[in-house]
């Protein structure tokens, strides 16, 4: 090979200049050569031809949302645990670049505001992460995996509520030095929560609600400002009951989010709404958000089917009233009810085709109260986009997470796709809440002849049972149910719960075994007909979440209730009888 000396300055500064270019440009550009290999069960999903799947991890903890860093580490918040810790965060290192992670390492240590985390994300060389009441800020260290020791608060959450309010902290960042952060509200419509907590059957909302001035919106804070409350920021949008997946989109530089919609509209409102009703509505919204942005919560929801804004039922609606709803704004999309939408990506890379560019991922969850139907959701959606907004209707991009279908309990899903984050090479990370499983989703077909062969595939998913329209009469669980006591649990306890009595898994506890439910009678008389907030344990594991009290139910239906309980769950022979309800619920 022969050398070329170049003696001009000015011509040498400018082919170094090229050269230097051309290496961070090709640095940058995924290399098929580059990725590794995808495992042969396509890490257990399904996906559309030409993608591949290799599982990064298999059990980092309950993980919830991701980043990755530009050098490929990952960081993942972890819902309670990190190595026995409460509330902690895990960072992940593939030295071998054979796509498994080598080096996984627990940090994060705070122990006055624990469960119920999600939020983490990178920026200005920082690692931003949340408690459910705080949001906290590490430096990130060049070349090393874990950041500083030092843990600084940029926010607190000084307000006073329990831990069944909707209050998780994820965070979402602009380019002008602004950060974003929900503080979400408790109740499915701003029920009156400290004489009727949870919310009674055909309570009514309140009047205006008081849980708007403070909640139930996203607050525009600094970046950088550190020890700031909420009076310290701005209320940038209003009428959003749940956020669990915040982004903000540098094409159109704008916030976006995907928001849970209410529950309980046939347990609370048994007259005007079937058990399908609530099942499927309202929606899950993904909406676009600006300043002075209103939703609409708690006064009205959004029906996929009708394409409306819909009256709440605490308001004076059946369903059928639309009152002033046109007067809030709409969502881009309205995707079925309680597919839990928790995190929200828009794609900025070149490895995927052209058409998934600027396009949105939400990862859903997956529902826990859609009994007496299947439940719904378990999958990741892809929504094309073009001018911020929608170019075409949402698709199943990942699917398979459950491993069944239908998907019966929440127990019955192997696992439940959680967050979301792009590598710097354009690969796709997806986290599940269940045992911790990551993968990296790869794309290694042709990028040009990718088209409607490939997408008609996977449409072919929205017939499964987990993600279609239930058929109200042939989906019907119930259907065969001829137990009373077990057509009393599966309208007012499986929401939480379950049929199979083993909860969710995270916030919900099982009743099977439960010392709650074989130990004293009196006192699952007293949970259920008084209710329950705060701290506890069953079966050796914490929980702290709220069960709503269930005096409405008459004590005959009570009896039959908590006897099916006990017999079915605890495996005890003795019956609870009327009288026994009478002589507790006397002495309360």
């Amino acid at each position: 090979m022969k050398t070329i000396f170049i003696k001009n300055k000015r011509i040498k500064a400018a082919v170094l200049s090229l050269v230097a270019a051309t290496c961070m440009v090709a640095a940058r550009l995924p290399q098929q050569s580059t990725l590794p290999p995808g495992d042969p069960d396509n890490g257990g999903l399904t996906t559309p031809d030409g993608f591949e799947t290799v599982v990064v991890a298999d059990s980092t903890g309950q993980a919830r949302h991701i980043v990755v860093n530009e050098n490929g580490d990952i960081y993942i918040k972890l819902r309670y645990y990190g190595k026995g810790e409460r509330g902690g965060t895990v960072a992940l290192r593939d030295t071998n670049k054979d796509g498994k992670a080598d080096i996984i390492k627990n940090f994060g240590q705070y122990k006055d505001e624990g469960g119920l985390a999600n939020g983490v994300t990178i920026h200005n060389g920082y690692l931003y992460f949340s408690s459910t009441l705080v949001v906290y800020r590490s430096k990130l260290i060049p070349g090393q995996l874990l950041p500083d020791e030092k843990v600084e608060v940029v926010l607190r959450d000084d307000h006073e509520h329990g831990d069944h309010w909707h209050i998780t902290k994820p965070m979402a960042f602009d380019n002008k030095g602004n950060m974003y952060v929900p503080f979400g509200a408790p109740s499915d419509a701003c029920q009156d929560m400290v004489n009727s907590p949870g919310g009674q059957p055909g309570s009514p909302g309140l009047n205006p609600c008081p849980d708007l001035e403070k909640h139930g919106g996203v607050w525009k804070f600094s970046a950088d400002k550190l020890n700031q409350t909420q009076k310290d920021g701005s209320l940038f949008a209003t009428g959003l009951r749940s956020i669990v997946g915040l982004r903000w989109n540098s094409d159109d530089e704008s916030l976006y989010a995907v928001v849970h919609g209410r529950d309980n509209l046939h347990r609370l409102f048994p007259d005007l709404f079937s058990s399908w009703q609530s099942a499927v509505l309202p929606a899950e919204e993904f909406v676009k958000l600006k300043q002075g942005s209103n939703i609409g919560w708690p006064y009205y929801y959004y029906d996929q089917m009708k394409g409306k804004k819909m009256l709440n039922p605490e308001y004076g609606g059946d369903g059928k009233k639309e009152g002033e709803g046109s007067k809030y704004q709409n969502p881009l999309i309205g995707f079925p009810g309680h597919w839990a939408p928790n995190d929200l990506l828009f794609y900025k890379g070149d490895q995927f085709p052209e058409r998934y560019k600027h396009g949105a991922f939400i990862a859903f969850h997956g529902s826990t109260n859609r009994a007496p139907y299947p439940q719904a959701g378990y999958f990741v959606a892809f929504v094309p986009f073009k001018n911020g907004a929608p170019a075409g209707p949402w698709e199943v991009f990942a699917d398979g997470f459950a491993g069944v279908d239908p998907i019966i309990n929440v127990s019955d899903a192997k696992f439940r796709p959680m967050g979301l984050a792009e590598g710097l090479d354009g690969s796709l990370y997806i986290t599940d809440s269940r045992q911790g499983k990551l993968w990296r989703i790869m794309f290694k077909g042709n990028k040009k002849s990718f088209g409607p062969a490939q997408l008609a595939a996977m449409e072919k998913h929205k017939q499964l049972a987990h993600i279609r329209t239930p058929d109200e009469v042939k989906d019907n669980l119930d259907a065969e149910t001829k137990l009373a006591g077990q057509r009393v649990y599966n309208t007012y306890c499986t929401p939480c719960h379950q049929r199979n009595g083993l909860g969710d898994g995270s916030r919900f506890p099982p009743l099977v075994n439960s010392e709650w439910v074989t130990n004293d009678k009196r006192r699952l008389i007293e949970v259920v007909t008084k209710g329950l907030e705060g701290p506890i344990e069953v079966l050796g594991k914490p929980y702290n979440d709220l069960m709503p009290k269930h005096d409405f139910i008459k004590p005959a239906e009570m009896a039959q209730l908590l006897t099916f309980v006990r017999q079915n769950f605890g495996h005890m022979p003795d019956r609870i009888t009327e009288d026994d309800i009478k002589r507790v619920t006397k002495k309360q």
